[in-house]
């Protein structure tokens, strides 16, 4: 974990405007084209305001950064990253706008860009989350699992924003990753599931400081992810298998349900 990211003190100012999301924008529900080969690492280059109507890569690109603003209270529902820029995404954007103290129009013009790139850092990961707590702990990286390394990247990539939020709604507190991406053999070796959502890049094990594994699951319940386990343990499970049903898990998976 990397403190300076994970602290409760706001958005790691070095983050901000940097980040390469804008470079993996159009690659859609899997990436396909190597990140290391993309260059020096900018910000997001927003070129307009985006409103209902808009459509568009650069509408993929604020769909994942809000993904995470999916609803106000516990939902079975998720922002799509379909380039269309409707009623859902919008109501994303006005959360997101709330939270971050903007006025809360659903208009992503310079300003709620702005805080956007804030959460973006330069490698092309996240303000508070680096792309190393996500690696396999078997020395994979992202390497060796049901899809590329690229793939795997963006997925969690995607993933990242969605633990933006969550971190956000929890008050700023940081986030532990128990477990991000598992290579094959390291997922066998920790008894996890044939088809895991971890295998892809698109799960996580967290633990939220200062939150109950309930606590941290009704958060959860809030940010678009398809894949809860049960509270009962010490660490929260979240993924995004409806997001991606060529991975073969296409269905809700909210082990407690509805807290």
């Amino acid at each position: 974990m990397n403190p300076a990211r994970h602290s409760g003190h706001g958005i790691d100012r070095r983050g901000l405007l940097r980040g390469a999301a804008g470079l993996t924008a159009t690659l859609g529900l899997a990436a396909t084209v190597s990140l290391g080969t993309a260059g020096r690492a900018s910000a997001y280059g927003w070129t307009r305001t985006l409103q209902q109507g808009a459509s568009g890569p650069d509408v993929v690109e604020l769909q994942i950064r809000v993904g995470g603003w999916a609803a106000s209270s516990a939902q079975q529902t998720y922002v799509g990253w379909d380039g269309a820029f409707g009623p859902a995404t919008a109501a994303a954007v006005q959360r997101f706008q709330s939270a971050y103290g903007l006025g809360a129009d659903g208009v992503v013009g310079p300003q709620t860009q702005s805080v956007l790139n804030s959460l973006e850092a330069g490698d092309g990961s996240t303000a508070h989350f680096n792309f190393s707590e996500f690696y396999s702990k078997d020395g994979s990286g992202f390497n060796n699992g049901k899809v590329g390394s690229a793939t795997v990247k963006e997925n969690i990539r995607r993933l990242m924003y969605k633990l933006e939020a969550v971190r956000k709604k929890a008050g700023n507190s940081s986030i532990t990753i128990n477990s991000g991406f598992r290579s094959i053999a390291h997922n066998a070796a920790s008894g996890g599931a044939s088809n895991s959502m971890h295998l892809y890049g698109v799960a996580a094990d967290i633990v939220v400081s200062g939150h109950s594994t309930l606590q941290t699951y009704r958060i959860a319940e809030t940010c678009g992810f398809s894949g809860l386990e049960a509270y009962t343990h010490s660490w929260q499970h979240v993924d995004s298998r409806v997001q991606y049903p060529s991975y073969g898990s296409g269905s809700w998976w909210w082990e407690s349900g509805v807290a």
